[in-house]
């Protein structure tokens, strides 16, 4: 199917490839550059790990935010699988159409192959640094073939959704926190620069599917994405639990089981907060939803992810 596109949306899709040739940049060269992770950093910042919460010491914290940072390279791993396989799908609709779009979700999807690279390459080095036993169990493939079983319109929220917290992420809590880990702070500055422009891809793509939809496809879209969102509440759960025994395991210190659970609790809590609330809350997420959808739509999915809340 070829794809139609107006004069305005053409325009950001060149505004997109301009951007991609400009922020380019290679793992080795600009990255790692021969570096490595330092123990006595933190790799997570407060604003993300919400360790300011518990009652530890601060280097129980270090220890901690050095798990949920491992954890947060692992999980962008982890969504990127899918986010690069649905732009590939939808970016075949441009393949005989506009050349422009059609090299804008190309990049994007080089670009989405990158990232795994590096954060298969960052997990692997921020496993140096830590006691053997930390464990991150859901397969990239199987979680992909699971959330692509869903409707496009939901993926595509989905992903929308995921580059929007990277933003808020990067901008209010990892950019400003000085007591990070130098090389944690330069993955996801060069991990922001792409994604600044592929949210707009984002928007584009669902925006353009969007409206070939017709009533009941959409609110079948809204179904799906309210799963989807379940599905990540339910990796971030077993997630949560395994880090937080990790943490009890290693820290140096005996934890009591009243103290555990705490510490698994909190875990979820700020994991929740990473991984769905902090991009459901995003002011530009939810006003693209509330130009897509009725307000019974919007009324689920707020109470679906006030839930979690």
């Amino acid at each position: 199917m070829n794809a139609i596109i107006n004069p305005a949306d053409m325009a950001k899709y060149v505004r997109s490839i301009e951007a991609s040739r400009k922020v380019h940049w290679e793992i080795d060269r600009e990255v790692i550059k021969g570096r490595r992770f330092d123990s006595e950093r933190k790799y997570l910042p407060d604003g993300l790990s919400l360790l300011r919460e518990l009652p530890l010491s601060d280097a129980e914290m270090r220890f901690a935010s050095q798990i949920q940072g491992r954890t947060y390279a692992n999980v962008f791993g982890l969504v990127e699988r899918f986010i690069t396989a649905k732009l590939l799908e939808v970016g075949a609709e441009h393949a005989l159409g506009n050349q422009h779009a059609l090299e804008a979700l190309v990049r994007f999807s080089d670009e989405e192959i990158k990232h795994q690279e590096l954060f298969r390459r960052i997990e692997a080095m921020i496993g140096e640094t830590m006691p053997s036993g930390y464990r991150f169990d859901p397969d990239p493939d199987e979680v992909a073939r699971a959330v692509l079983s869903h409707s496009t319109w939901a993926v595509l929220v989905l992903t929308l959704h995921i580059e929007l917290f990277v933003q808020l992420h990067y901008r209010q809590s990892i950019d400003p926190d000085d007591a990070l880990s130098d090389l944690f702070k330069d993955v996801f500055l060069f991990h922001w620069k792409d994604e600044c422009q592929h949210v707009m891809l984002d928007e584009l793509e669902l925006k353009r599917h969007d409206a070939l939809l017709a009533p009941a496809e959409r609110e079948r879209g809204v179904d799906d994405f309210i799963g989807l969102v379940q599905a990540v509440d339910g990796i971030l759960q077993q997630q949560a639990r395994s880090d937080a025994a990790y943490f009890s395991d290693h820290c140096g210190r005996a934890v009591d089981g009243d103290e555990a659970a705490a510490i698994a609790a909190h875990f979820l809590k700020a994991y929740r907060w990473q991984y769905i609330l902090s991009g459901a809350s995003h002011p530009r997420f939810q006003s693209i939803l509330k130009a897509m959808i009725t307000e019974p739509q919007m009324a689920r999915i707020k109470d679906a992810v006030a839930a979690l809340a």
